[in-house]
């Protein structure tokens, strides 16, 4: 059977490119081809259909060419492709909303003193874990069937870079504790979906370690498709980075003649007492200035959102998440901490807590360590991956967190070396990446744990979440789920076709003799704690 199509086809050094496109559908999209040409009686090669699908095609010549009379009509408009939330690959069609949902017979790892349960109900109704148990009944629940699945709270990463918009690092100044993450929460990065995929529900976003005092941090639930504003968790806790180590004084930016004040370790030491006596100072003005009677305006303390962030601290209003490392240094920042009369709340990487987790138990500090990195800079030499348990047998809160993109989407797996290296039980394990994070982030009244009353945050996993085989199929924030697994390969398939639907409005347009340009390459930076932009 013959059929004409319309097509396009160039020749160059025996490789032939053909665009094609059937004449009796006027909205079909391109076919790409691409072949060799053996003979001049013989072509074959591959094709890249409109669904993005690839096969083998080949053509005989059966007659010699004959010029026939264009007769093509005029094409309609390029389509035009339908906003998503957020407007990105993945995103979805609609804004997602709140469910009532019914969980039955699933192993549900609670956090709490019931342990981990078997075959038992969870009920989620209005953004909340409303009832847990057996034979629980809801006529207007959606029941998901979980028999032989596990069903956690969602995973909390108290270190992420993630989702920040240009830069994570203010690294001019000593100190730049006026500065914060919330303003610039980027909600369209597809890192919010991808740690999604992994479990993930809330994040901690942490300025960079380049100076001593970073900037304040953002906590946020990732509602992936929401705004900004709407990610960031309501009413929470104030937080702000501090650094300690190579990165603060300069050790590792190649620089040649630093010039920024610290560049020893004494010296941040210094800037960390300078500060809080100022700070001390201006915070004593203000409160005498308040408690007078009659206020004179012209004689207030001139507002300093730095040094305001920092009393804030010694008010014990706003808690330090110390990036660190040396046994020497985290001494001296608690020394520091206790002669103004207040506690580092977090340690964060402290590779070296190991050495001190009596002193740090004492302090009342927690810890926010990586399960097993080590050796990748010199101040690192001394790291084992033993750290988090023996941290944790002296009784501090351990948590493992990412501090980077890709391993954010596997921080189950983080959790489960913590069995490997120091025999740390599965259910203690679990809490690492869970309840401890919220702990040390001061939100465990509302998460960290599958408890009635608490917020909707689970995860149903198709395995024991502490398994490399394990999968999030649900992750659910609020009572609004914001991954499935069923839903994402749908989507996979969407975004195949989107992209050859954009490819062949393009050819389209390049077609008809319109001015093109080469594609452009723009690959996203992920940041850690010392990435400097330029």
């Amino acid at each position: 059977m013959q059929k004409k199509v319309i097509s396009k086809l160039s020749v160059t050094n025996n490789w032939i490119t053909a665009l094609v496109k059937s004449k009796d559908t006027i909205n079909a999209n391109f076919i790409r081809l691409s072949g060799f040409i053996e003979n001049t009686q013989n072509l074959s090669g591959k094709a890249v259909l409109p669904n993005g699908n690839e096969v083998k095609w080949s053509a005989i010549k059966t007659s010699p060419f004959v010029v026939v009379k264009d007769t093509i009509q005029p094409e309609k408009p390029n389509a035009i492709v339908p906003v998503t939330f957020p407007n990105i690959a993945f995103g979805n069609a609609q804004k997602p909303v709140q469910q009532t949902l019914l969980f039955k017979n699933a192993t549900v790892w609670t956090n709490e003193k019931e342990g981990i349960l078997q075959e038992t109900d969870v009920l989620i109704k209005n953004g909340k874990i409303a009832a847990i148990g057996k034979n629980i009944t809801d006529a207007s629940a959606t029941s998901i069937d979980a028999k032989g699945k596990h069903l956690t709270s969602g995973i909390i990463d108290e270190h992420s870079h993630i989702a920040i918009s240009n830069g994570v690092n203010e690294s001019g100044h000593n100190s730049s504790a006026e500065v914060t993450i919330q303003d610039v929460v980027n909600s369209e990065d597809i890192n919010i979906y991808r740690d999604l995929a992994g479990g993930v529900t809330t994040s901690q976003l942490l300025h960079g370690s380049a100076n001593p005092i970073g900037g304040r941090s953002a906590i946020v639930k990732w509602k992936w498709g929401l705004s900004p504003e709407e990610l960031l968790y309501k009413n929470q806790p104030k937080f702000i980075k501090f650094a300690l180590g190579e990165n603060v004084k300069q050790a590792n930016w190649g620089i040649v003649n630093p010039t920024r004040f610290p560049q020893t370790r004494m010296g941040v030491e210094q800037v960390f007492t300078d500060y809080f006596q100022r700070a001390k100072e201006y915070d004593e003005a203000w409160k005498k200035y308040n408690s007078t009677p009659k206020k004179d305006k012209s004689k207030a303390p001139r507002i300093d959102l730095e040094l305001q962030t920092i009393a804030e601290i010694l008010n014990k209003e706003r808690f330090i998440s110390c990036h660190s490392y040396v046994q020497s240094e985290i001494l001296m920042l608690m020394n520091v901490a206790e002669k103004f009369n207040f506690r580092v709340n977090t340690f964060t990487h402290i590779l070296e807590g190991y050495k001190v987790a009596d002193k740090m138990k004492e302090h009342g500090v927690g810890a926010s360590t990586f399960s097993d990195w080590w050796a990748y800079k010199f101040e690192v030499n001394d790291a084992i991956p033993y750290n988090g348990a023996i941290m944790h047998n002296q009784g501090v809160v351990v948590a493992f967190n990412s501090d980077d993109a890709e391993m954010s989407r596997r921080l189950n797996q983080e959790a489960a070396k913590a069995v490997k290296y120091g025999n740390i039980s599965e259910e203690e394990a679990w809490k690492f990446v869970t309840l401890n994070p919220a702990k040390l982030l001061h939100i465990d009244d509302k998460v960290g744990s599958i408890k009635v009353g608490k917020d909707a945050d689970i995860v149903l996993w198709n395995n024991n979440p502490l398994s490399i085989y394990a999968k999030a199929e649900k992750t659910i924030i609020e009572g609004v789920v914001y991954f499935d697994i069923q839903k994402d390969e749908a989507q996979r398939l969407a975004v195949t076709n989107e992209r050859n639907e954009l490819i062949s409005q393009l050819l389209k347009e390049k077609n008809k003799g319109m001015i093109t340009q080469e594609p452009k390459k723009k690959e996203k930076k992920e940041y850690h704690c010392d990435t400097l932009e330029q």
